[in-house]
Formats: structure tokens, C-alpha cells, sequence
């Protein structure tokens, strides 16, 4: 039988070694990746979990202005609670946005590199 194998194995490169990771993370383009990627992802997080804690707080304290009608049947409590699900989907495409820009060209140009260091 005829294997499709190359009969030398040294011209094929395994993964990246753990010292070629370690190489990457030191470098400061990664580091200035990681900095993008916190200086978004964190105060989007705050912010998101203090508006959702006003939620629930002003559910739990404030019945009377969460149960003010605004329309007919529809109330503040239903309006703000329907905000949290805009809300969670704005974040996700804005962080969409943001990765294509700013964090997926830093990160497909590291990768390349790791893979050029094979």
C-alpha cells in the first residue's frame, strides 16, 4: 500500500512550542491587544451591571414608579425591563464592531507571526 505520508517528517512543523506562546505574550503588541481589549470590555461590564442593579433595585423599592403606566398596560417596569435585553444586544454589536476594527487585525497579525515562528 501506498501512504500518503511524506517519508521525511522534519520539513513538517508541530504546534507552537509553549516558549513561542510565552515569546508572544511578552511582546507589546499583545500586551497593547490585551489593553484594547480591557479598555472595552471593562467599563461596558461596570456599566451594564450598574444599570442592571438599578433594575432590580427599583423593582424591589420603587413599586410605585416601576408600576406608572406609561401606555395603556405597559408600564415603567416592562418598558426599562425590555431595555435590558436592547441593551445587551447593543453591547454585543458594538464589541462586534470594535473587534473587527480594532482587536482582529492585532490578533490575526500575532497569530501569523506565532505560525511564521514554527
Amino acid at each position: 500500500m501506498d501512504s500518503a505520508r511524506p517519508s521525511d517528517t522534519s520539513s513538517t512543523s508541530g504546534p507552537p512550542t509553549p516558549a513561542s506562546y510565552s515569546a508572544v505574550e511578552a511582546s507589546p503588541e499583545f500586551v497593547q491587544l490585551r489593553r484594547s481589549y480591557r479598555n472595552f470590555t471593562f467599563p461596558v461590564t461596570v456599566a451594564f451591571i450598574a444599570w442592571y442593579l438599578l433594575y432590580v433595585v427599583l423593582s424591589s423599592y420603587a413599586d410605585s414608579f416601576m408600576g406608572t403606566k406609561i401606555v395603556g398596560n405597559i408600564n415603567v417596569a416592562f418598558v426599562l425591563g425590555l431595555a435590558q435585553f436592547v441593551t445587551t444586544f447593543l453591547i454585543a454589536w458594538l464589541y462586534s464592531r470594535y473587534a473587527n476594527a480594532k482587536l482582529d487585525p492585532g490578533a490575526a497579525a500575532l497569530k501569523s507571526r506565532l505560525e511564521e515562528a514554527e
